[in-house]
């Protein structure tokens, strides 16, 4: 019988996310063919660095072209989200890094019959950081390869990540 380790931060995580109050908040909306699409994300600290994000959406557009229901995800480096989101700007790289190590590089958004719901660890940002951001879903998932932002189609969705304690 093989012997797991316990879990280090999965106690912290389900305590973060059943009893604070999250650090950032992004409100996702869609536009144009995909102007049905909402959402939210929660963004906590983590005690031990990085930060937990949760994130509901619903109304992703249905895919009929055989691709998978995957959706690219990434944090874009200005707070604009007004329809058609052009003017979000590059992922958000500060490092100077090649994608798909820009500290906004995502993991990609799974949705199911237009739902999804995702939580996830990243140690590569701290919710100070990110706010004043964009949170941007594209129309197809992020291929992790292509220069310089992983060739993951038209932007779906976009949110400006704040502080609720600000505002």
């Amino acid at each position: 019988m093989k012997i797991y380790p316990e879990p280090t931060l999965q106690k912290e995580f389900l305590i973060l996310l059943s009893l604070q109050s999250p650090e950032a908040i992004a409100h996702i909306m869609g536009y144009g063919v995909s102007k049905e699409l909402h959402g939210i994300a929660y963004f906590y600290s983590v005690p031990q660095g990085g930060t937990l994000v949760e994130m509901e959406v619903f109304n992703l557009p249905h895919k009929t072209d055989n691709k998978s229901s995957y959706y690219g995800m990434h944090i874009h480096e200005y707070g604009n989200c007004i329809p058609p989101f052009n003017n979000t700007g590059n992922h958000y790289n500060p490092t100077n890094l090649n994608h798909p190590n820009h500290l906004g590089d995502l993991p990609p958004l799974l949705g199911n019959d237009g739902y999804a719901y995702s939580v996830f660890y990243t140690s590569r940002i701290n919710v100070n950081d990110i706010i004043g951001k964009s949170l941007v879903i594209h129309s197809n998932p992020d291929d992790f390869t292509t220069q310089p932002s992983g060739n993951s189609g038209t932007k779906i969705g976009c949110g400006i990540i704040f502080s609720p304690q600000h505002n």
